[in-house]
């Protein structure tokens, strides 16, 4: 029973952050799970060890719908359904693998960011050789205008 409980983690900023700063994964629950049941079946489903969960409804946001038919128009309210949160702690040292492929594309931007680096500071000691060449070839051609119309050199 307890790798049949549906546990959908969130995964947004929020609990990346929690994730990486307090080792907390986020779960949405069904509303009748209770903290020992999640614990059984997060470390059923993930072999990890749980230290602790937190448990929290979090209240369905109120809509309103408005149809136009004819010449009435219903307003009609309802409201989102109500779902439970779970806050789940692990052993320090363990992890889920919800958020590897943000930290694989973290990796690969900075990677690709290094080689842009490395290939703007190649460019730019280019540039500057060829800016040094034109600046020394510029000054020869003046020495020997100077040259041509004092032939002394004074």
């Amino acid at each position: 029973m307890t790798k049949d409980l549906s546990m959908l983690p969130l995964l947004n900023e929020k609990t990346y952050g929690l994730s990486k700063s307090k080792n907390v994964f986020v779960f949405k629950v069904p509303m009748s799970t209770n903290k020992p049941t999640v614990a059984r079946a997060v470390q059923a489903q993930f072999n990890v060890e749980v230290i602790a969960v937190n448990t929290a409804v979090v209240k369905g946001k109120a809509k309103r719908t408005m149809s136009l038919t004819g010449r009435r128009s219903l307003n009609s309210e309802g409201h989102r359904p109500d779902f439970k949160k779970v806050y789940v702690t692990l052993k320090n040292g363990q992890s889920l693998p919800f958020f590897e492929s943000i930290e694989e594309e973290e990796e690969k931007r900075e990677a690709n960011q290094e080689k842009f680096n490395q290939a703007a500071r190649k460019q730019a000691e280019k540039e500057s050789k060829a800016e040094s060449k034109i600046k020394a070839k510029t000054e020869t051609t003046t020495k020997r205008r100077f040259l041509r119309k004092n032939p002394e050199g004074k």
